[in-house]
C-alpha cells in the first residue's frame, strides 16, 4: 500500500482528495503545520508527495527544493496556477507532474498511479530518513541535513548517530554501540568509542547544533 502525503491548504479539496485515495487503497496524510512540513514528510515517509504551490508560510516551489536536498520521491504539483513559467518552474524545482484545479479526480488518480508505477518499478525512490529535533538523518546518502546545512559523516559516525536514532529517546548503553559498530566489541577499547563520540560532537557543534547527544554517567547516551 503506498503513502500519499497532501500539501493543500484548502481544507475542502485536501479532504476530497484524501478520502478518493483512500478508496482507491492508498494510505494519506495531510499537512497540519505548514511551518513543519519536512518534518511531517519525515514522520510519514510518504511514497509521493502532492503539492499545492499557493501555501503558508511558503510555497510549494520552496518545500519542493527542501524536499529535493534529502530525496527523490515524486512531487505531483496541484495549482489553479497555470502559466507555463509556473509548470517550467514546477519542473525546476524538482516536480515530476503538474495538474491544474480544478482537475479530475479520475485523471488524478491515473497520474499518480503512473508515476508509482514508473517510479517503483525501476527504483525504490521513498523517503529514508529519520527526524529529531530538527535534525534529519538521511539514511541512504549516510549524513545529517540541519536546516540547509548537510553535514557529512565518515561510517563511524554513520553508524553511531543511527543506533542513537533508533532508539531516540532511550539511553544506548556503550556496549551496545560498541557491538554495532564493530559486530565484536573485543575488538576496540572504550576509549575508542569515546574518541569517536567526541569527534561527532565536535562535528554537530560547528554546525549550530548543542547537546543533542547527551552522556548518562555510567549508562551510555541518549537523543531526546
Amino acid at each position: 500500500m503506498y503513502k500519499i502525503y497532501i500539501t493543500e491548504d484548502d481544507t475542502k479539496i485536501s479532504s476530497l482528495i484524501s478520502e478518493n485515495l483512500i478508496k482507491w487503497g492508498y494510505i494519506t496524510e495531510i499537512t497540519h503545520d505548514f511551518h513543519e512540513i519536512i518534518k511531517e514528510i519525515s514522520a510519514f515517509s510518504p511514497d509521493l508527495i502532492l503539492m499545492d504551490i499557493n501555501l503558508p508560510v511558503f510555497d510549494g516551489f520552496y518545500w519542493c527544493s527542501e524536499i529535493r536536498k534529502i530525496s527523490s520521491v515524486p512531487v505531483i504539483f496541484i495549482s489553479s496556477r497555470d502559466s507555463s513559467m509556473d509548470i517550467v518552474m514546477a519542473m525546476n524545482m524538482g516536480g515530476d507532474d503538474f495538474i491544474q484545479k480544478p482537475f479530475s479526480m479520475e485523471v488524478l488518480i491515473a497520474k499518480i498511479k503512473a508515476i508509482l508505477r514508473r517510479t517503483y518499478s525501476y527504483t525504490d525512490t521513498s523517503l529514508n530518513i529519520q527526524e529529531r529535533n530538527g535534525i534529519i538523518l538521511n539514511l541512504n546518502e549516510r549524513c545529517l541535513y540541519y536546516g540547509k546545512e548537510k553535514i557529512d559523516l565518515t561510517a563511524n559516525e554513520f553508524r553511531i548517530i543511527s543506533v542513537l536514532f533508533e532508539n531516540a529517546g532511550k539511553v544506548v548503553k556503550r556496549e551496545k554501540i560498541i557491538k554495532e559498530l564493530w559486530q565484536q566489541e573485543d575488538f576496540v577499547d572504550d576509549n575508542t568509542l569515546t574518541v569517536n563520540i567526541n569527534r561527532l560532537r565536535k562535528k554537530l557543534i560547528s554546525s549550530g547544533i548543542n547537546d543533542f547527544i547527551e552522556t548518562k554517567k555510567g549508562e551510555g547516551y541518549i537523543i531526546k
